[in-house]
């Protein structure tokens, strides 16, 4: 191909792993490990508040499951603004939103203000996942995509440990050990600030409102920053301006097409399914963990050690779905992992012992986490430019919706049947997301549609 005639999104689809895809990277990824760090934090202030505001199941499945209220909205309508203002303005503000609201629930005198703070947290939150994962999908070389988006999503496993470690050293130190846990979440309003300044915006996303020159500059800066031979290489290029009453070549026009139309609808519906059914599961049991081996007769900083522990499995699940997906393919690992899920729920639901315990909850958190992985790689690879952010957004504010329903039913299905029912429905839930899969097309390798 020659070089005059490549759009921007094949030069970037086409550069090696660089310094500013590392930045930016790490720079989206340390946005999502705070936020996991705000959502794991919940489940250990769920278990002390059972012990120090004597709260019962029910008001404790609230305060698990309002901020998912927020969530759900957040996500909605975090992608809608991110496909009409731009990722790097609704990703710093979301953080802005979370981490001033989280800050503030540790000043909660009373549940009823615990659970609305909770609620604009949520907000925040929800808003902020689907954005990061779009534009660091739309950024990464086209051999990497996947691996990149997997690696994102493995800052979540980061943020949900250094939850734990604050939950295990912190919150049982006194009653108000929470209110300290909750205080660290005031973090993500300072680095709105870095977030806001150091990463880039979509360049898809400045094409689609005319920003032609903000979008060349923004290539070129990642050119730039590739190997000597390969920046000279594609440094060449010269994009230009569309003429008057044309569209632009680099971007082939913006026309919006639904996530509902006859092309998109099948990948819609599949990726609702498998959204819906993985937020029920993973929220079920992870929110309610320290709680539930609360309930099992060990006392407060056992239930935390064995969460810590079990949460430590998460990163080697990404580590392993971050080289299948690349590997196997996308579809392949987001099944293999939901299957896995599946058969570790369900070894939960029947251990009987500290050690079946803490081994099924670590290979829970393993195959759990890197189907998460897989599932935000899947995500943006699906949409075109236009309704990318729309499209992720409103998949997973479905799925916030399980998420909701999750630690709601936890005390109902205790009251039935125990943790084998609770683990037994989670673990039918795995299986559904996994047939699910099945209607998701193989994206491998391909570049991201722009129409």
């Amino acid at each position: 191909m020659r070089p005059e005639t490549r759009t921007r999104t094949e030069r970037l689809d086409e550069l090696p792993f660089t310094r500013r895809h590392g930045r930016l990277l790490v720079g989206s990824g340390i946005g999502w490990a705070l936020d996991a760090m705000d959502v794991g934090l919940i489940s250990f202030v769920m278990a002390a508040l059972a012990v120090h505001w004597d709260l019962s199941k029910t008001q404790l499945s609230w305060v698990g499951s309002i901020g998912f209220v927020g969530m759900a909205i957040g996500a909605s309508v975090g992608g809608l603004l991110a496909d009409r203002i731009g990722r790097r303005q609704v990703f710093a503000a979301t953080l802005l939103v979370y981490g001033l609201a989280t800050g503030a629930t540790a000043l909660a005198g009373s549940l009823a203000v615990l659970i609305a703070l909770r609620f604009v947290v949520g907000l925040g939150l929800g808003a902020e996942l689907p954005v990061a994962s779009t534009l660091v999908s739309e950024y990464a070389p086209r051999k990497q995509r996947g691996r990149m988006v997997v690696a994102l999503e493995a800052f979540w496993a980061v943020g949900w440990i250094l939850a734990a470690l604050i939950g295990y050293f912190v919150v049982p130190l006194s009653d108000d050990g929470w209110r300290w846990a909750l205080a660290v979440g005031i973090v993500p309003t300072a680095y709105a600030v870095v977030v806001r300044m150091g990463l880039p915006e979509s360049v898809r996303f400045l094409e689609s409102r005319g920003r032609y020159a903000e979008a060349e500059a923004a290539v070129r800066s990642f050119e730039e920053s590739a190997p000597i031979g390969r920046a000279q290489e594609t440094g060449t290029e010269v994009a230009t301006e569309p003429e008057p009453g044309r569209s632009d070549p680099q971007t082939g026009g913006t026309a919006v097409e639904s996530i509902w139309s006859p092309r998109l609808r099948r990948r819609t519906g599949a990726l609702w399914v498998v959204w819906f059914c993985i937020n029920l599961s993973y929220y079920g049991a992870f929110i309610w963990l320290p709680s539930l081996l609360l309930a099992q007769g060990f006392d407060l900083v056992k239930s935390f050690q064995y969460t810590l522990v079990i949460t430590l499995a998460q990163l080697p699940g990404y580590a392993v779905a971050a080289w299948l997906i690349e590997a196997w393919g996308r579809r392949g690992t987001l099944a293999t992992f939901l299957l896995g899920s599946a058969l570790a729920a369900g070894l939960f639901g029947l251990a009987d012992s500290p050690t079946q315990i803490v081994a099924a909850g670590m290979a829970l958190s393993f195959f759990n986490l890197g189907a998460w992985g897989a599932l935000y790689a899947i995500g943006p690879e699906l949409y075109p430019t236009t309704v990318r952010g729309a499209g992720t957004g409103a998949a997973a504010a479905f799925g916030r919706i399980a998420s909701i329903i999750a630690p709601l039913i936890v005390p109902w299905l205790l009251t039935g049947g125990g943790n084998g029912l609770v683990f037994g429905v989670f673990a039918v839930s795995f299986g559904f997301a996994a047939t699910a899969t099945l209607a998701l097309p193989e994206l491998k390798g391909q570049a991201l549609a722009d129409r």
